[in-house]
């Protein structure tokens, strides 16, 4: 970002400034974020489960969430009698600031970014990847078997996933040839098929594997085994009530945002839109702020869309046993991202530039065309109107409607 302050302020206030700014953003971002993303999950497992979810609190029950954080902050905040008070308070925060943390390397648009690192997307994994500390310090401190439990488990994934992510966010590091995400971001200027999801095979396959073994880091499930209610009560957290145990989720959703976004600079184009041949922010262009309010939502906007697809996950497939989390990790995940490792270094060092030009365009073009071709195809059946009145459509054809509009 531009030091804005060293006009008004002497160093060493300007960079004070300037870092305080950008934390306060970035907390009322990830506050935000949990606002909309909790709104978001009832409404759309409502949704799925044929049901109107939050509707009383504000319009579509947008401020259901505040009402909710109202009463949390209300709330006696206790504690377990066994438990170790000191690691019981400090396991939320530490796991609130492992994902916070995440987000400093993490560039919204073209130098918008908190901090601009060389080995960002190295930072990014690292901090992130320490948010176990709290879940684990949680279990242990809460003097509760159900909260050991859920720690352990945590542990035991996280360690698992761990590998299998790393090694598929080296894919597109390799073909960027550099761990700087602004940079990342930057090189995929341009039309949809320069993003690195369709630069060959081994990348398209990654970003699926990434977002997968991403999604059981952040305890969603089908992978919330550190939860795990119909087992565990809550888990890890089953002793916390109040402010406290709304830290937890303030860092689950925030680490979801990171991942989501994490994915869209390594794999899916950063801020770029795909469309635009240049670069908005450029001052020959549109400038750096106004460009970049262009990239801000286009970046949000596909973050946003990674987290509603998650949720989609959670609310869709019932939860993996652990030995089932474990195998999945390590008989599988593991493996296939050793191939896609050694693939991509191969495919760059063997295949010629015109073939690899040829697959990147048949990438691009039959990913982006296969759900267009889909979608549109729904608007161009006949539907339910040529279906005879008392009948059910589709593959319930001849079976009698029991619907009021069917009779």
């Amino acid at each position: 970002m531009p030091d804005v302050w060293s006009e008004f302020l002497p160093h060493p206030w300007n960079l004070i400034a300037t870092g305080t700014v950008a934390a306060g953003a970035l907390f009322g971002f990830i506050g935000l974020s949990a606002f909309f993303g909790i709104w978001a999950e009832r409404k759309v497992s409502a949704r799925m489960q044929d049901r109107a979810g939050p509707t009383r609190v504000g319009p579509f029950g947008l401020l259901q969430s505040l009402a909710d954080g109202v009463k949390l902050i209300v709330k006696e905040d206790v504690a377990p009698a066994g438990s170790d008070k000191l690691l019981f308070r400090l396991a939320p925060y530490l796991a609130f600031c492992a994902s916070f943390c995440g987000f400093l390397a993490l560039p919204f648009g073209a130098g918008l970014v908190a901090q601009d690192l060389s080995v960002g997307v190295f930072f990014t994994l690292a901090v992130l990847s320490s948010e176990v500390f709290g879940i684990v310090l949680a279990g242990y401190a809460s003097a509760s078997k159900w909260s050991l439990f859920g720690g352990v488990r945590e542990a035991a994934q996280v360690v698992s996933y761990e590998v299998p992510r790393a090694m598929c966010v080296v894919v597109p590091v390799c073909v960027a040839g550099t761990l700087n995400l602004n940079t990342i971001g930057a090189q995929q200027v341009g039309g949809f098929w320069n993003w690195n999801l369709f630069h060959d095979p081994f990348t398209f396959v990654g970003f699926f594997i990434f977002f997968i073994t991403s999604t059981a880091s952040c305890k969603r499930a089908p992978f919330d085994l550190a939860e795990a209610e119909s087992e565990l009560v809550a888990g890890f957290h089953t002793e916390y009530s109040g402010i406290r145990w709304s830290y937890f989720f303030l860092a689950e959703y925030g680490s979801m945002f990171a991942v989501s976004g994490l994915a869209a600079l390594l794999f899916l184009g950063g801020w770029h839109t795909g469309f635009l041949p240049f670069e908005p922010s450029a001052a020959e262009h549109l400038g750096f702020w106004a460009g970049n309010l262009l990239n801000l939502a286009v970046f949000v906007g596909k973050c946003w869309a990674l987290v509603l697809v998650m949720i989609w996950v959670r609310w869709s497939f019932p939860r993996l046993r652990i030995d089932q989390v474990m195998m999945t990790c390590l008989k599988y995940f593991l493996p296939i991202s050793c191939v896609l490792l050694v693939g991509v270094c191969l495919w760059q060092l063997v295949v010629p530039a015109p073939v690899a030009l040829a697959v990147k365009y048949a990438l691009a073009f039959v990913s982006v065309g296969v759900p267009l071709g889909v979608f549109a195809s729904l608007f161009r059946s006949a539907g339910t109107a040529s279906v005879p009145v008392g009948q059910l459509p589709g593959a319930w054809g001849g079976q009698p409607s029991t619907l009021p509009g069917r009779r």
